[in-house]
C-alpha cells in the first residue's frame, strides 16, 4: 500500500488519524486484510514534505489500522520513503519479494502507471495492480457535477502524474513513459 493518503500534520495536531481524499487506499488495504486473512499488509511512506512534524505517514497508517483491528506482525512498515521510487526500493529490501509469490500494489488509479514502471524496474516479480481511488467514471456526470475546485485539483494531479511519467522515465527509474500492462 501507497502512501500518499494521510495527512501527518493533521494527525499530529488532533491525536487521530487524518485521511485525505486518497483515502481509499487505505480502506482497501483493510478490506483485502479481511477478505485474504493469511496475506501480509505492507504500508510504504516516510515523509515527502520539505517541512514536516514528527510523524511519518507509516506512523498515522499504524494508528488508522490498529483503530480498525488490524495490527501485530501481519502488517510491516516502511517509513523512509519519501517518494514512489523509494517505495519500491525501501519495500522490495525490507520483504524481499520472491518469484512466485502474489503482491498487490494498492495505489489511486491515476497514479499506477508510474507505480507498476518503477516497481518492476525496481525488480518485483510478478507485481499485480490494484488500482483505487478512482476519479472517472462512465459519463460526464462525474465530470459535470463536480464542482469548480475539484476539477482544477484533478488536472493538477494529473497534469503532476503525466510529468511523473517523462521525470522518472528520463531520470531511468522506469522502461517507459508508458509502462506496458
Amino acid at each position: 500500500v501507497l502512501g500518499g493518503a494521510v495527512d501527518q500534520n493533521i494527525t499530529d495536531a488532533r491525536g487521530i488519524p487524518a485521511i485525505n481524499g486518497a483515502a481509499e487506499r487505505m480502506t482497501e488495504a483493510v478490506a483485502l486484510a479481511r477478505r485474504f486473512p493469511d496475506a501480509r499488509i505492507v504500508f510504504t511512506g516516510g515523509q515527502g514534505s520539505l517541512v514536516h512534524g514528527g510523524l511519518t505517514e507509516a506512523d498515522v497508517a499504524r494508528q488508522f489500522f490498529e483503530s480498525l483491528g488490524l495490527s501485530g506482525d501481519r502488517v510491516i512498515y516502511e517509513a523512509k520513503a519519501r517518494n514512489t521510487h523509494q517505495n519500491a526500493l525501501l519495500t522490495r529490501d525490507l520483504v524481499q519479494p520472491k518469484a512466485g509469490e502474489v503482491w498487490l500494489l494498492v495505489t489511486s488509479a491515476s497514479h499506477m502507471p508510474r507505480s507498476m514502471g518503477v516497481f518492476r524496474k525496481a525488480g518485483w516479480p510478478d507485481i499485480i495492480p490494484w488500482p483505487v481511488n478512482y476519479r472517472t467514471g462512465h459519463s460526464f456526470a462525474v465530470l459535470y457535477d463536480a464542482p469548480f475546485p475539484e476539477r482544477l485539483a484533478q488536472f493538477e494531479w494529473g497534469f503532476r502524474e503525466w510529468l511523473g511519467l517523462v521525470a522518472y522515465r528520463l531520470m531511468g527509474r522506469t522502461d517507459g513513459v508508458f509502462p506496458a500492462p
